[in-house]
């Protein structure tokens, strides 16, 4: 469908001229009439999807035909972090050059004070992280009474971070019915409970499976010992001479050690994670948009938002906690109609992670073999025993674990543990996780203002 068609104003079509744009992507083409029409819309897509034109354009159109009075934003948008805040901040100020409508940011990592003084000076649109949006509304810096159309982007991804409660209250603020959209790659059982709160009689669009990851990636899985891993990255990069690749990390002491390894084997890198601050994040996404930098080491809350319509390769460098997170960061490739891949380099002691993530994605991650690199375990044998006997526990319905006294259901014996103890290294990835999803926090996470709150109560700072 062409962008014209879409019963836009001339100034956003204008716009969206200017951008290279005439034709709609599937999103885009089913979401914008409906907004336009002012129904609630529950959206499921990927990054580089053209997501954000799908609710930023018909937010540009309605605000700009009814011109409120006042100082008060009438759109609110809510993103998990600063960096896909960023972003959309920026596609709205694009798509909307030709319009009287004025765009404000708030997010973690710049000074209250002056963001105090733009929203006195008045918006129509404020796009903001939960956690900054928070302190606003408790120094009453912010008035969102005449909120007209809310907008939640990634929405899996803020609730993963421990938003919910957040949420929950900003929504709370608003005084009057809103339009309300809610986009989501992924969904959980908390991303419904929320649709269903807050979307009444929404229209869903769908432009692919539910958790499901984009078809223009190739995913490819390299199993490797932990102690290989670091090795085999640096000889994908160098044999396969990537132009440029996104690497992901589980954690910032990771994503330093990581980026300051590769600097000595004289492959330009730099880390993006909670702890850098607002300046060097923008300082190293500025590089390497570029093409100062070869490789960018993030983590998964920093790398939200980060906008690489180029991007070739991305890489697991360790899987995910947080099954779904795959499908977010796979999809930082393979956007805007271009092809991409997606290379996990997965060990021994991630092998539960990662049927986890085929679970998802209802299919396994084809293998390839790197000569030199063969790890020491047979895993993909296991491997195939784990995903033969989770069929045949799903085609049976029986459970399979033993009651007390070691004796199964049937009665038999009870069966013996089919897959090798986990060593110290396994029981800590466990343990984290466990401590990630109560919310808790382990001895050795950092204390300071980037810290990830769980769905107890703490809040990760956007």
């Amino acid at each position: 469908m062409k962008f014209e068609k879409l019963a836009l104003l001339p100034e956003i079509l204008k716009a969206v001229e200017e951008k290279g744009y005439t034709d709609t992507t599937p999103i885009q083409s089913r979401a914008v009439p409906a907004a336009l029409a002012g129904r609630d819309i529950l959206g499921g897509a990927q990054t580089g999807t053209g997501k954000t034109a799908a609710f930023a354009l018909p937010t540009l159109h309605l605000l700009e035909k009814s011109l409120g009075e006042g100082a008060s934003p009438r759109a609110l948008v809510l993103a998990p972090t600063r960096e896909l805040a960023d972003q959309v901040a920026e596609s709205f100020k694009e798509y909307g050059k030709y319009l009287d409508l004025i765009v404000r940011k708030v997010t973690g990592g710049a000074k209250m004070s002056a963001q105090h003084s733009n929203l006195a000076a008045g918006c129509d649109i404020l796009i903001a992280t939960p956690g900054r949006l928070m302190d606003h509304i408790t120094r009453d810096s912010v008035d969102l009474s005449k909120i007209e159309i809310l907008i939640l982007d990634e929405a899996d991804r803020m609730l993963d971070m421990g938003f919910i409660n957040d949420i929950k209250t900003i929504i709370g603020t608003l005084k009057q019915k809103s339009q309300n959209l809610l986009f989501s790659a992924t969904y959980g059982h908390d991303v419904e409970q929320l649709a269903r709160k807050i979307l009444d009689n929404p229209m869903a669009v769908e432009v692919a499976k539910r958790n499901s990851a984009a078809s223009d990636v190739k995913q490819v899985l390299h199993w490797v010992d932990r102690g290989q891993r670091f090795d085999l990255l640096l000889h994908l990069i160098q044999e396969q001479q990537w132009y440029q690749a996104l690497v992901f990390v589980k954690t910032k002491h990771s994503a330093d050690r990581v980026a300051s390894d590769l600097m000595k084997a004289k492959i330009p890198a730099a880390a993006i994670h909670g702890d850098k601050s607002q300046g060097a994040r923008n300082r190293a996404l500025k590089n390497f948009k570029s093409g100062d930098l070869q490789i960018l080491v993030a983590t998964d809350v920093a790398a939200r938002g980060i906008d690489l319509h180029d991007m070739s390769h991305v890489v697991n460098f360790e899987l995910p906690q947080i099954p779904e997170d795959y499908i977010h960061r796979i999809g930082r490739t393979g956007r805007a109609g271009k092809s991409g891949v997606a290379i996990s380099l997965v060990s021994f002691s991630e092998k539960n992670q990662l049927l986890k993530i085929e679970k998802i994605l209802k299919s396994q991650i084809p293998v390839e073999v790197i000569p030199g690199f063969e790890p020491k375990h047979d895993v993909e044998t296991l491997r195939g025993k784990n995903a033969k006997e989770s069929a045949e526990k799903k085609s049976t319905g029986k459970k399979t674990a033993g009651r007390k006294g070691g004796t199964s259901r049937g009665g038999g014996k009870k069966p013996a543990d089919r897959t090798p103890s986990r060593g110290p290294k396994a029981s800590k990835v466990s343990k984290a996780a466990n401590e990630r999803k109560s919310g808790g926090r382990s001895k050795a996470a950092p204390k300071g203002r980037s810290a990830a709150k769980g769905k107890s109560g703490r809040r990760a700072r956007g």
